[in-house]
C-alpha cells in the first residue's frame, strides 16, 4: 500500500471521546494503526508496528497457559474469519475463494469490509486501491463498477457475497471510508442488497468512527458495532451512549470492566485477532462473544478436539 502524498496537508477528522484523530490525506485506516499516538505516522509504518505489536502480544498469549473453558463456552463459541481464510498468494483475501474456505471449516461467520466505486456499487475489498493484493492498482472510489469488474474480477461484489453466503454465515461488514458522499444513495443499494436477511441475525456493520454508520440507519444500531483502535475506553461509553450492537477491538484493549459494562446492558463484545489455543482459552473464559481470527481453522480445529468432535 502506497504511503499518503507527504506534500497534502494533514486533515482533522473529529472522533468520539476527547480525543482527535489526525488522519493523512490519501491514507487508508487499518484496523489497530497507532493513529493519534503523536504525529501522524504513514500507513506503511503504522501497519508494521502494529504488526509487530500484535506478533509480541500473540506470543506472550501463546505460553501462558490457560484453565480450559467450559463444554458451554465451547458450543457458544461464535469465530469469525478475518478476510475469509487467505494466505494472499494461493487465496487472496475477501473473496469469493477465501469465503468458501472459511465456510469450508465450519466457522460461525466472516469478517468484510466494503468499499464504494464510483457509480456507487459496494465492492468487497479492504483498502481503497487494489495494487496490495491484486496487483493491478486501481483506486476504487475513482473507477466505475464495469471497469473494477473487467480488470479485477476477482474482487466481488458485496452483491455476489451476501447472495452466496448470506443466511449461511454470519457477515461482519466492515465500512470503510471515502469521499464520495451520497449516503442516501449507498442506504437504498444496501437496504437492497440485503433485503430478505435480518440485521443482528444474519449480519453487523463494523465501523472505525459513529459517522461511517450513516448509510446503515436502516439496519437500527443493534445492528452496529464500533471498532476501538486505542481509544477503547471513549469507545465504550459511545457504544453505551448511542445504544449500539457492542464493541469490538484487539483483545488486549477491552478489559474486564468492559465486559462487564457491556455485558449488564445487553451488548456484546469481540476481539482479535486471536491465534493460538491459550488466547483462545482466554477469550472464551472471559465470554468474548465474537472471536475474529486469521486462522479460523486452526481455532476451529482446536475447539472441535476439546468437544470430542475430532
Amino acid at each position: 500500500m502506497a504511503d499518503g502524498d507527504s506534500e497534502q496537508k494533514k486533515n482533522v477528522r473529529p472522533a468520539v471521546g476527547r480525543a482527535t484523530i489526525p488522519v493523512e490525506a490519501g491514507c487508508v485506516n487499518l484496523p489497530g494503526t497507532l493513529q493519534g499516538a503523536g504525529p501522524v505516522l504513514t500507513v506503511s509504518l503504522r501497519y508494521r508496528l502494529e504488526l509487530l505489536a500484535q506478533r509480541v502480544a500473540d506470543f506472550y498469549f501463546m505460553l501462558v497457559p490457560r484453565r480450559r473453558p467450559s463444554a458451554q463456552a465451547l458450543l457458544a463459541c461464535k469465530l469469525v474469519s478475518h478476510r475469509g481464510e487467505h494466505d494472499n498468494r494461493k487465496l487472496r483475501e475477501n473473496t469469493l475463494a477465501a469465503f468458501q474456505a472459511a465456510a469450508d471449516t465450519g466457522v460461525w461467520g466472516i469478517e468484510f469490509d466494503v468499499c464504494w466505486s464510483h457509480d456507487l456499487e459496494p465492492f468487497v475489498i479492504h483498502d481503497a486501491t487494489t495494487g496490495r493484493v491484486f496487483g493491478t492498482n486501481l483506486a476504487v472510489a475513482e473507477v466505475s463498477a464495469a471497469q473494477l469488474r473487467r480488470d479485477i474480477p476477482e474482487i466481488p461484489t458485496l452483491e455476489e457475497v451476501v447472495t452466496e453466503f448470506g443466511g449461511k454465515l454470519h457477515m461482519m461488514i466492515e465500512l470503510k471510508r471515502d469521499r464520495l458522499g451520497q449516503d442516501n444513495l449507498k442506504a437504498a443499494r444496501l437496504a437492497e442488497i440485503l433485503d430478505g436477511l435480518a440485521p443482528v441475525r444474519d449480519y453487523h456493520f463494523l465501523a472505525l468512527q459513529p459517522d461511517l454508520f450513516s448509510p446503515v440507519e436502516f439496519a437500527g444500531g443493534p445492528a452496529c458495532l464500533l471498532v476501538a483502535e486505542l481509544q477503547a475506553g471513549d469507545f465504550s461509553h459511545e457504544v453505551i451512549d448511542r445504544d449500539y450492537g457492542g464493541l469490538c477491538g484487539h483483545y488486549l484493549l477491552l478489559n474486564d470492566r468492559m465486559f462487564r459494562r457491556h455485558h449488564a446492558r445487553g451488548q456484546q463484545l469481540g476481539t482479535g485477532f486471536v491465534t493460538s489455543r491459550y488466547c483462545l482459552y482466554r477469550e472464551l473464559n472471559r465470554g468474548t462473544d465474537w472471536i475474529f481470527t486469521n486462522h479460523a481453522s486452526k481455532l476451529v480445529a482446536i475447539r472441535e478436539r476439546l468437544l470430542g468432535r475430532r
